[in-house]
């Protein structure tokens, strides 16, 4: 008996030791040590969620099958950057849009308007062919150091930490737009000389800025009231105060509206939909807005609606409360002013309510993004979605595009912008620019000309030709989050 137990107790340890061997055996062994988790953030939540995963071989679904030729190949980057930027399909063209930040409590703040900023848009023009460049002011936010230095729209400077701009310099020079601090040295025109009138030195600061800069009423523009918005961002924490220039505009019965969307760049596509259910009583629930995004996530493709309520958010984005939205009831056709700043959930105004209303857009082309965002946080649990669950170790977020965006005719082929039914170039008459809500303000004279059915005969700006006259790229003026069309997680609910 004893010599049976020996056996059969040898028997089940040879067992038991042979079935651990082989299962060990069959585990891979990984040798390789991951520098840097947060690559692998970056690659895990492009592979899901990225707009166009599958035209980029490195976004292959089997490239982690090995971890460590994978863990190698994520060592090949030093920082996340690097390995975000190698990611974008044809980059600064297919993809113009896509970005990653390590902080992304800023980067949520600049979604409700505060950053860091002087409190002013310029444009750069070239005003002859002897390479002269000057900058006016397109825009000053209420209370910012601009407008405490006594900067105005249509003001013009040619000059910076005194080094006055040319064509040779342009870029270096128009560079220190981005320092803390800068001297402008501001002119004036008069037969084509420029003169210095004062230098003025501003700081910037963190500022919130209100993105419903103007709003009027005109109230006989050939026996009809005009309502006119000066709307610079999709910003959700001012929901309610955008409703409340509405509100004004119904109680005066307004008959036609333009809405100035020169400077706004986009923002919420929530907010552009409550901002469209404004405009549209006709449109009723129909489909504003219908999102699509790539073959993962099919399941998430849904539409944004015609409202007739919308919810408010404090500056922090959370949500405040909900109130009626004051839609407009005698509203057949909508004027739109543009620029090449007009983008994303701006252009989506227009696209979205071409089947329910003629929009007549009036100005330049605008930018061109008919794709959107959502903000990735390195939170797995939550496929990436979730902030509250993120890794508390660092602050990397990224916003890569990962929605193309239709209205409700599944239209959505304006990459290369809405072109102008009414053309007037702005930046032609660099040195007559008035303010917003002037009758004579160039742009906003074409839209109150047409209501009044005569065409805009415009003159050129004192003597300046307009031949001579070339836009310059702003780009490094520009907040970095300016041309934005996003959603955030609560789409997905």
């Amino acid at each position: 008996m004893k010599k049976i137990n020996y056996w059969l107790a040898f028997y089940i340890i040879f067992s038991l030791v042979f079935i651990s061997c082989s299962k060990n055996d069959d585990e891979p062994v990984i040798t390789t040590e991951l520098n840097n988790p947060i690559n692998k953030f970056v690659w895990k939540g492009m592979n899901s969620w990225y707009n166009w995963q599958p035209n980029v071989a490195n976004l292959a679904d089997t490239k982690d099958n090995d971890t460590d030729a994978f863990y190698t190949y994520l060592n090949g980057f030093s920082d996340p950057e690097d390995l975000f930027e190698s990611l974008l399909y044809n980059k600064g063209n297919t993809d113009r849009f896509s970005w990653i930040v390590d902080d992304y409590v800023e980067l949520n703040n600049s979604f409700q308007g505060i950053s860091k900023s002087f409190g002013f848009r310029l444009q750069a023009v070239k005003i002859n062919n002897n390479g002269d460049i000057i900058f006016y002011v397109r825009y000053v936010s209420p209370e910012s150091p601009a407008a405490n230095a006594g900067i105005k729209r249509g003001d013009i400077f040619n000059a910076i930490d005194g080094v006055v701009v040319n064509e040779a310099n342009y870029s270096t020079t128009a560079g220190k737009l981005s320092n803390e601090t800068v001297t402008l040295t501001m002119v004036n025109e008069n037969g084509g000389v420029l003169n210095p009138i004062e230098d003025k030195t501003i700081t910037s600061v963190v500022l919130a800025e209100n993105p419903i800069h103007f709003s009027k009423v005109f109230n006989d523009i050939n026996g009809k009231k005009v309502g006119y918005l000066v709307y610079n961002g999709f910003k959700s924490s001012y929901n309610d105060e955008l409703n409340a220039v509405f509100a004004t505009f119904k109680a005066e019965g307004i008959d036609e509206l333009i809405l100035d969307l020169r400077l706004n760049g986009g923002g919420s596509v929530a907010t552009s939909a409550y901002l469209a259910s404004m405009i549209s009583q006709s449109a009723g629930s129909d489909i504003f807005a219908e999102l699509k995004f790539n073959d993962k996530h099919t399941n998430q493709n849904g539409a944004y609606t015609f409202q007739n309520t919308q919810k408010n958010y404090d500056s922090s984005g959370e949500e405040i409360g909900t109130e009626a939205i004051n839609r407009l009831n005698n509203i057949n056709q909508l004027y739109v002013l543009t620029s090449g700043s007009t983008a994303s959930a701006s252009e989506m105004i227009i696209n979205g309510l071409r089947p329910f209303m003629p929009v007549k857009v009036i100005g330049t082309t605008t930018y061109g993004k008919n794709v959107g965002s959502v903000t990735l946080y390195d939170s797995p649990s939550s496929n990436y979605l979730n902030e509250s669950s993120a890794n508390p170790s660092h602050l990397y977020a990224m916003q890569p595009i990962v929605f193309q965006i239709y209205n409700k005719l599944g239209q959505s082929d304006y990459i290369q912008g809405f072109a102008p039914d009414i053309e007037v170039v702005e930046y032609n008459y660099w040195n007559n620019i008035l303010p917003f809500g002037d009758e004579n303000e160039v742009v906003l004279k074409a839209a109150l000309d047409d209501i009044k059915g005569i065409s805009s005969r415009m003159t050129p700006s004192k003597s300046i030709d307009f031949v001579d006259v070339v836009e310059l790229d702003i780009s490094v003026m520009e907040n970095k989050f300016s041309k934005e069309m996003y959603i955030d997680g609560t789409f997905f609910k």
